[in-house]
This record gives C-alpha cells, sequence and structure tokens, in this order.
C-alpha cells in the first residue's frame, strides 16, 4: 500500500499495477527463502468469515489444488482466474504471450491429471 501511494500519480491501472508488484515481491521472497513450503495464516483474507460454506470450501480446493504447480505456472493461472489474457499476463510479467500459453498449457495438464488422480483415490 505505500508503495502504491508512493507511485498514485503514475498509475494507470491500479489492479494490473497491485497484481505485478506483488506477484515479483513474491517472486523475490520465493527466491531469497530456501523452504519453499508455504504457509496459510488462518486469518488470511481468502480464509475470512464465509457465510457460503459451498462457496468457501470451493476457494479452498482451488488454493489447494493451485499449490502443487510451480511458481511460474500458479502466477500465470492466477493472473488468468482474476480474468487477464496471455497478452495482458506477458505485458505485465514481462513475458512473451507464448510464454504465458506454455505455461498456461501445462498448468491445465498438471491440474487435469491431479484432479483425475484425486478422483480416483477418493
Amino acid at each position: 500500500m505505500i508503495q502504491a501511494y508512493q507511485h498514485w500519480p503514475t498509475i494507470r491501472h491500479p489492479r494490473a499495477w497491485t497484481r505485478r508488484v506483488a506477484s515479483r515481491a513474491y517472486t523475490r521472497r520465493l527466491a531469497s527463502i530456501e523452504d519453499l513450503v508455504p504457509s496459510v495464516a488462518s486469518n488470511a483474507p481468502l480464509l475470512a468469515v464465509e457465510t457460503d460454506v459451498a462457496a468457501w470450501e470451493q476457494r479452498h480446493d482451488v488454493l489447494r489444488i493451485l499449490a502443487f504447480l510451480p511458481p511460474r505456472q500458479r502466477q500465470v493461472m492466477a493472473w488468468t482466474l482474476d480474468g487477464y489474457t496471455p497478452s495482458e499476463i506477458a505485458k505485465e510479467l514481462i513475458m512473451t504471450p507464448e510464454a504465458v500459453r506454455t505455461n498456461l498449457v501445462k498448468a491445465n495438464r498438471s491440474l487435469a491429471a491431479y484432479i483425475s488422480v484425486a478422483r480416483v483415490e477418493s
């Protein structure tokens, strides 16, 4: 929020700017941490009080499944789930649209394989 306040006069697309800054900070953090096991605080916004139990369970399932993806695929998938196109994602993450699409294809394949295995096991 401090960075947004400091750069507010130059920010044309606040939502994209925020996601880009957060993604870069997260990537830097991952690169500096030896133990890459993610932890979610019990008071995290995604786990805030939810009146619709089905919606909460669905959100939790999506987060759990996305955790199995490599960081770049997870990042691209998160942008996609937020409604961004591969071209917009490429521009914001300084990648080529082809690289974004490749990561999306790989992520979709990995997620489909994970889901099919999970169904067989249950």
